[in-house]
This record gives C-alpha cells, structure tokens and sequence, in this order.
C-alpha cells in the first residue's frame, strides 16, 4: 500500500486513518466550548482513535474539528500509527524507523515549492471587512484557558525582509476579536528572528497561518531546524516531491494550496494584547497570561466543509510529545552525529513532557574513547549545548545502548538503578534555555538561563565496554527454547 499521500494531503491523511481504524467520526451534536477539547483529552489518555466532530453547535458553514491528529494508539501493533502517516510509512512504524526517515531527508537536496494558481484553499475567500473570525468554531479547549484558541496544530509562515529564508513555525494562537489573534513570537525562535528583523525596519511582520496542512509540513514546521533553513524546501526533501503553494491574498507569502484555512495579515510591530492562560505542554495550567504581539488579520481562504485541527494541551501524551517531541529526537541524533558523539539513538520520551531527552550511548565507541564518565558529560555539554535543539530541552540522560531508549519502563528503571546521587547529576544551569519550564523561576525565566541538568545512567564498568550485570527478565534469563516453548504454549497455560 502506498502510504506516501497521507504525508501530502490533509484530506488524503483523513482518509488513511478512517481505513486504519485510527479515526472516529461523531455525527452527533458537541459543542466547541469544552466538550470537544474533553472529548480529545480522553482521547489521549486512553487511546482511542481520533475524534472527527462532524456535527459542531452553532456552526452555519459546516465547519469540522479533528482532535489528536497524532495521538499514539492502543491498537496492537500500530501504537505509532497517526504519527507515521505523517512521514508517509506504515502503521506498524517503529520510533527509530520514523527518526531514521527524517533524518535522512537533511541529508537530500531541498526540493524548491512548486507555485499553483488552483488551489483547494481558495475555494472560500474572505477579504478586508468581511473578515469575522467568529464565523470558525474556534474552542475553547480548557476550562482554565484564558480564551478560544485558533491554532494548536497549525504553524505560521514568515519571510526575512531580504526574502532569503521562509520560516514555517509551530505556535499557538488565541483569538482576541473578530480581525485580531494574539500569541507568542519568542525572541530565540525562528518566528521571533524574523519578525524582530521587521521591527527592526519600523514595519509589522508579513504573515501567515496554516491549519490543516500537509501532516508532513506540520511535522517538519515543528523542527528545531538551524536558522535559515527554510522548511518548504525540507518538506520536499522528506516526501520526494515538491511542497504546491499558492500566493496570499495580502501579501507575498505562499502557503500550501491544499490547506484547509489559511490566515493572512501581519504582525504588528509594537501592539500586543494578553494571551492566556493556557493549559500547557507541560501538563499544567497557570493562573495567568501574559502580553503577547497582536495577528492582525487582512484575509481568510478555506475550503468546502474545512476541518480545523486541534491539540489539547496538557499531560503526555499529545502532539507536543508526539510530534514535536519525535521532530526534537531526529535533529538531536544528528546533531550528536555530526559532532561524532558515541550517540546512536535519541529520544524525547514523550511521557516526561519535553522535559528530557534520553541519548543513547553506543558502549563499544565509548570504550574507543578511553574517557570516564565527568569527561563525557562535558564533551556531551560542549558539542550539544551549543545547539537550537539542546535549547529546547532541560536534562539530558545518558543511557547505555542495552535499554531500548524509547520504552519509558527501561529508561525509568536505568535512572533509578545505574545513577549515583552524588556523582551522576551534572548541573548546568548557566546553559540558555527555554523559559516555559514549569520549575523555572522569575530569576531564570528572565535570564533565559536556569535548570538545565546532565544526568548520566552509565555504570562505571560501561567506559570500559562492560556490563556490570546481566538484565534479569524474560527476553535475558532463559535459554532460547524455553522461551519459544512459552511463547508458543502461552495460550495453553491459559493466559
């Protein structure tokens, strides 16, 4: 089966889901105020397929709502299945399958965009006054939330002002009135970047948002990719064949032509608004917002029966994890590749809320090094805290390539059992970092510095390219017959 049109079109994606039993279309009547963002958060926490709400209160134009596009699933075999299908590979993905497939596209040639004038998303234009964002059935999606929020799974388009570098971005947006939203443009992400570059010249910030995009330039507007590289033609690289765009209405920003809705005008150079609060990535909702820059809104395209796409923030796992933690492991494991670190797997463990990633350590390159434990944490602190992905994320652990990285039990079990509480938790707490962390205070989050951490799970013996001790369990502690013949008589025993 080709899965490849699931990575490319929204519609197509939708498609691939309801075939695998990964989607659930609800034909009965639910509110967009908190009952879908509800219905999604049980979504998440039990595994069910993704809700596809077809039949919204108070929506004229027949609009829909899709919940956890990229929710993990408890069905045998495929619990990575909505992630995959983003990437264009099979239900049955593994996690280094999938970083293996992103990786590798860094390593093609960009594959420019390819500028269409017929395309699904201007099948509704709506211009100047006629805007009304109140026409979408934009959700409020957490009873704590400060507002109805636009965009939890779309990403915005920018330009640098010499037109060298389109940066397609992750962030969220909350609706203020019926022309204006109001999110963050953090000054250390690519957003950010681009948008000061505007201020900079006295002018607000052409712009762009995109909701119900192609999965695979969702996944890939979430990467911490390096400054000026420019996601479209990354996008083209990882699915074979060029990103179709189609020109704004308002500007000369171009955005995917099959998109479901697409949001155009500009950042305003100086005006701001509160946003917030929101329930967060993290898991938790705080008491407060905060000023953030105003969306000006100039023009809205979508299509017939446009479906929004959401992600209810809170505790893992959701998209924050499961996309955008999956896009942070590929570009850490190439990064520690190309500084030749002794890494041959990397993993944002989706359950610790991007609060930690997990490197696995090849044991037999790291006795090639000859070093002890103090000194790989600073060759680890030197060629990886320098990097946009590091900035993303506040600990780091060092695990031995015995633990299958991605399985939460194994590593929960390696930091317990193999790290020494007085030598092992390495504090670099002067490294810049993400201010959003729960546990940072006032002091850290305006210093932009606080709470970064290297905890090393490596036995002594490891540095030597030994093991301490064999695993005790079943796939270590019997000979292989036996564990064939249990296997096999398994449902004899009457299990």
């Amino acid at each position: 089966m080709n899965h490849q049109p699931a990575a490319t079109d929204f519609r197509q994606f939708i498609d691939y889901l309801r075939a695998h039993q990964e989607l659930l279309e609800i034909d009965v009547a639910v509110s967009p105020e908190l009952e879908a963002g509800a219905i999604t958060r049980k979504v998440y926490e039990t595994g069910a397929p993704a809700p596809l709400f077809q039949a919204l209160e108070n929506n004229p134009h027949g609009f829909r709502i899709l919940g956890a596009p990229a929710g993990l699933s408890r069905r045998d075999g495929q619990r990575y299945a909505r992630l995959a299908a983003h990437f264009g590979l099979p239900k049955n993905a593994t996690p280094r399958e999938i970083l293996e497939t992103i990786i590798s596209a860094g390593d093609r040639t960009p594959i420019t965009p390819v500028q269409v004038s017929n395309a699904p998303c201007k099948q509704n234009v709506l211009l100047g006054d006629d805007v009304d964002l109140h026409r979408f059935p934009i959700p409020l999606l957490h009873q704590e939330d400060g507002g109805r929020y636009f965009a939890t799974y779309g990403f915005h388009v920018v330009q640098s002002p010499d037109g060298r570098w389109d940066s397609w971005s992750v962030a969220r947006a909350m609706l203020h009135d019926r022309r204006t939203l109001v999110g963050p443009a953090m000054a250390q992400q690519h957003i950010g970047m681009i948008h000061q570059m505007w201020r900079e010249q006295g002018k607000n910030t052409p712009w762009a948002m995109v909701l119900g995009a192609p999965p695979a330039a969702m996944a890939v507007a979430g990467m911490p990719l390096p400054a000026w590289v420019s996601e479209p033609g990354y996008i083209g690289a990882l699915t074979g064949q060029p990103v179709e765009v189609v020109k704004c209405e308002t500007n000369d920003l171009y955005v995917p032509a099959s998109a479901e809705i697409v949001v155009e005008g500009e950042i305003s150079v100086g005006q701001t608004a509160m946003e917030g609060p929101m329930g967060e990535y993290h898991g938790y909702a705080f008491a407060e917002g905060k000023p953030q820059p105003l969306f000006h809104v100039k023009a809205v395209s979508y299509r017939d029966r446009a479906i929004l796409p959401i992600c209810v923030a809170g505790t893992p796992p959701e998209e924050n994890h499961t996309l955008w933690g999956t896009m942070i492991s590929a570009e850490a494991l190439k990064h520690c590749r190309q500084q030749q670190l002794p890494i041959d797997m990397a993993w944002c463990s989706y359950e610790a809320a991007t609060c930690w990633l997990v490197l696995s350590v090849d044991i037999d390159k790291l006795a090639v090094l000859n070093t002890d434990a103090d000194s790989l944490v600073q060759l680890i602190a030197e060629k990886f805290f320098n990097s946009h992905v590091a900035w993303l994320v506040p600990k780091i652990l060092l695990v031995g390539n015995d633990i299958d990285i991605t399985d939460i039990n194994q590593v929960v079990w390696a930091l317990a059992t193999r790290s020494h509480p007085k030598r092992d938790f390495h504090d670099f707490s002067d490294s810049p970092g993400i201010p959003m962390v729960p546990y940072l205070d006032a002091e850290d989050k305006q210093a932009g510095r606080g709470g970064k951490m290297i905890i090393n799970c490596l036995f002594p013996e490891a540095f030597a390219g030994r093991q301490r001790a064999t695993t005790a369990n079943f796939e270590h502690s019997y000979p292989e017959t036996i564990k064939q013949q249990v296997n096999r008589r398994w449902r004899d025993y009457g299990f």
